[in-house]
């Protein structure tokens, strides 16, 4: 399969290489121009494009930029994709990063304000797993303890491909349902950065208190940067186990 990536920061370069070893072809791309990414796309075999390359002659396209960043993407950017594209959304609200954004502030799904920022649908998924996880922590379908990722879309096709491709870099994918039901895995959701398996997804995901979301993601940031300051943020295991403690200490 085609891909085109507009970011490639931390995460956006783990799922660049896994993507890339399982034998897919990679475009690359970011705001800064082609060049800046030369020596990443040699090292790895994709290829340095711009952004309104990154988007043509592709099955799927990744979304991996800050959430402010989507709206100065190029207008009608999403026009000139092939029919069929898949476009997936990795990123989530930081309000620290991103500055206030009022649609959001006031009660719209992240997917849903980007959908209508591009012009285009998407399927939001990766966005619940930290970068350092989702490098290192892949593990054969079957075993036991392996990590899933909530997907979410309304195209049943899509998900479909995109669940394929999950499970492929060695995650079980878990449909979350709607792109209106993604809002139950953004940051301070209970399944956000904690490591949950099927199971805990299964039993979690349904239980999401929206109301609470945006009290836990602050608090969310806060052990981040906390266990950045202790280097506990390279271990990913402790770090997931903290995360998993603080968001779950409530129970849901």
């Amino acid at each position: 399969m085609k891909f085109g990536f507009i970011g490639v920061g931390l995460i956006g370069e783990v799922l660049v290489r896994k993507i890339k070893a399982a034998g897919h072809q990679v475009k690359i791309a970011n705001s800064r121009g082609p060049q800046t990414l030369q020596t990443f796309a040699a090292e790895i075999g994709a290829t340095a494009v711009t952004v309104e390359e990154a988007v043509q002659d592709v099955d799927i396209v990744f979304l991996v930029i800050p959430q402010k960043n989507v709206a100065d993407l190029p207008k009608h950017l999403f026009k000139k994709v092939k029919k069929g594209t898949i476009v997936v959304d990795v990123g989530n609200y930081y309000p620290l990063r991103d500055g206030v954004i009022d649609a959001m502030e006031n009660g719209m799904v992240e997917s849903e304000w980007v959908e209508k920022q591009i012009g285009y649908p998407i399927v939001k998924v990766f966005n619940s797993i930290n970068w350092r996880a989702l490098d290192a922590l892949s593990l054969p379908k079957g075993t036991a303890g392996r990590i899933a990722l909530p997907i979410s879309g309304d195209d049943a096709h899509a998900k479909e491909v995109i669940s394929k491709l999950i499970d492929q870099i060695g995650y079980d994918p878990y449909d979350a349902g709607k792109i209106a039901d993604s809002w139950r895995h953004q940051p301070g959701s209970p399944v956000y950065c904690t490591n949950v398996t099927r199971e805990e997804l299964t039993t979690w995901l349904p239980k999401v208190d929206r109301s609470s979301l945006p009290e836990r993601r602050n608090l969310g940031v806060k052990l981040h940067l906390e266990l950045l300051e202790q280097d506990i943020e390279k271990n990913v295991k402790s770090y997931g186990q903290a995360m998993r403690n603080a968001l779950l200490k409530e129970r849901i």
